[in-house]
């Protein structure tokens, strides 16, 4: 019983690290530019270098963390009304763990679609 869980937390888990990958390489930058502070980002991809990266292959970024929410939501779509365990205690789990995926989901899609805001829309908007 617990491959069930587990699976039922995976992908969603999968999907908000994804979308974090986005958040971090084109909204983080963004965010301290406008700020004032472009010396706070030079340190940061000093240390991380690895951000120069992420951000260089952003539209790859982008489309593996969209294919990988969207497989998520439709996971999720499936089994919201898979059946839980007639075991009270197994049951009770269940149902917190649709609740978490559901949550992870949901925020998943928000820093999903800042990251994509600050990477795609906004540039087109400042210029």
């Amino acid at each position: 019983m617990k491959g069930v869980y587990r699976k039922n937390i995976t992908l969603p888990l999968i999907s908000l690290f994804s979308s974090f990958g986005t958040l971090v390489c084109c909204a983080l930058p963004a965010l301290l530019v406008s700020l004032g502070a472009g010396a706070v980002l030079a340190g940061v991809i000093t240390n991380f270098p690895q951000l120069i990266f992420l951000s260089k292959y952003k539209i790859y970024v982008f489309s593996i963390a969209g294919v990988l929410i969207t497989l998520s939501g439709y996971i999720l779509r499936i089994n919201r009304n898979a059946p839980c365990p007639t075991d009270p205690v197994e049951a009770n789990m269940c149902a917190k763990l649709r609740v978490i995926s559901k949550c992870i989901y949901i925020l998943s899609l928000i820093i999903f679609f800042i990251g994509l805001f600050f990477a795609f829309i906004a540039p087109k908007i400042l210029l």
